[in-house]
């Protein structure tokens, strides 16, 4: 590290300080002016992808013209210190050539980028110490330590909490005793266990350390952002009054509120922009947009995460003749695909090359193009499918954002006077203009109806 001893006990003990004297605000010049922001995460998982999946840090610069803000994700949290870490050291923390270093000196060619360090975003395995760190006082410390010199040592603009708390249990497929029977239970309360028992704590301790965090960050100006991960229950484990003044924004990554891996037995729409019938409430965007706001979330804070990625199922024989979802009677998550290597997780350029096209329509097999039905209702988002063949082989449910859905769910951001929108993420879109000529397609649609010319 770039920090001696000597210079980490005496930042140390000013972070102490920090912690519990809060400056006046007025004391410093504002973090950031909200408004048109297009937020884009770099996952760093798509460096280590092999072949054409593969985004450079040369390949990404191009991007940057499109972003007012870049989140690099993502470091973790060392379970034996409650320390930020890097969860990939060899290509992180190189002073000359590492990607920490290197994704911060793209601001001297980027002069307006800010660019923030991504914390947890389901990549870190060690779920259960993100609880942990909230539980004292001591840990709490130990992690605004960390923080405050990794971003002082690389140079980063601050940093974007995306928090591990645990997921919300998936939505079962049950027949209509089935259901009647789950009612009965939860009425009596006895439905299963808690989603976390200590909940309340879990609550006081994520105010407490953004709370704490904002204090350690104002006299170096650092932002402070919160990304929302999908499914996390936000009534549970956010005291929203509380957290909005100390964060520069509220990312909501509201998508994948159905993927292979929740919803096995059902594919469904991943991201929708309202509410479908008979499903849950809050999976879609209007719904968690309206929960911040009515709790005292400024509209000029959140922020909309748009997703390059598609979740795709492998159809059954006899699940369906129509497409429609909600679709049961899968079977599997669809087959991986030649980039991302996720079964039932596909890039829009793989996804693009499945739609029909010149080049595969005489196709048959796995190769034969998708039926894509498109969205008149520009609500929930477009699918394709792929009935079995004769043999039962080779169906295929997807369902994807493109472009033009991308352009629909930005128009929804500007309508409701949002503080902008974020792209999750830069890897997934078609950055090497493979689809249709032109690179980064998703990300210029947001962009250009974001701030129209």
């Amino acid at each position: 590290m770039a920090l001696s001893l000597k210079n980490l006990i005496a930042v140390s003990g000013f972070l102490l300080v920090c912690l519990t004297i809060t400056p006046s605000i007025a004391q410093f010049r504002p973090a950031v002016t909200t408004g048109a922001n297009l937020i884009c995460l770099y996952n760093s998982t798509s460096f280590t992808r092999e072949g054409l999946g593969k985004l450079t840090l040369q390949e990404l610069e191009p991007a940057l013209g499109f972003c007012t803000h870049l989140v690099y994700g993502y470091a973790g949290i060392d379970p034996a210190t409650n320390k930020l870490k890097s969860l990939n050291e060899a290509l992180e923390l190189d002073q000359g050539k590492g990607h920490y270093r290197q994704i911060t000196q793209l601001k001297r060619r980027h002069p307006g980028l800010k660019v923030l360090l991504g914390v947890g975003g389901g990549a870190d395995p060690n779920r259960d110490i993100y609880l942990q760190t909230l539980e004292s006082s001591n840990s709490r410390i130990s992690f605004i330590n960390s923080v405050y010199t990794i971003l002082k040592t690389y140079e980063f603009d601050g940093l974007d909490l995306a928090w591990e708390f645990p997921p919300n249990k998936p939505k079962r497929v049950r027949s209509t005793v089935g259901s009647a029977w789950y009612s009965l239970k939860k009425l009596v309360g006895a439905a299963g266990k808690p989603l976390d028992e200590k909940a309340q704590e879990h609550k006081e301790g994520f105010t407490a350390l953004v709370r704490e965090l904002k204090n350690a960050f104002r006299p170096e100006n650092y932002l402070l952002s919160l990304t929302i991960l999908p499914n996390v229950n936000s009534t549970i484990f956010f005291d929203i009054p509380n957290l909005s003044p100390n964060l520069d924004f509220i990312q909501l990554a509201s998508y994948d509120f159905q993927t292979p891996d929740r919803n096995p037995n059902e594919a469904d729409y991943p991201a929708p922009i309202y509410e479908l019938n008979d499903r849950y409430p809050e999976s879609n965007i209007n719904w968690q947009v309206n929960y911040w706001s009515a709790q005292q979330a400024p509209r000029n804070k959140l922020v909309v995460c748009i997703p390059t990625h598609a979740r795709a199922w492998k159809l059954e024989a006899d699940s369906t003749k129509t497409g429609v979802p909600p679709v049961a009677e899968i079977e599997y998550p669809a087959p991986e695909g030649i980039q991302t290597k996720i079964p039932g997780l596909l890039s829009w350029p793989e996804v693009c090359a499945k739609l029909p096209n010149p080049s595969n329509s005489q196709l048959k097999g796995e190769l034969a193009p998708l039926r894509k039905v498109n969205d008149p209702t520009r609500r929930y988002g477009n699918y394709g499918y792929r009935l079995p063949d004769s043999d039962g082989n080779h169906g295929l449910w997807v369902a994807y954002e493109d472009p033009e859905t991308a352009g629909i769910k930005t128009d929804y951001i500007v309508s409701k006077g949002l503080g902008g929108a974020c792209i999750h993420d830069l890897g997934n879109d078609d950055f090497r203009g493979a689809c249709a000529g032109e690179r980064w397609p998703i990300l210029r649609s947001i962009k250009y109806r974001l701030t129209p010319h």
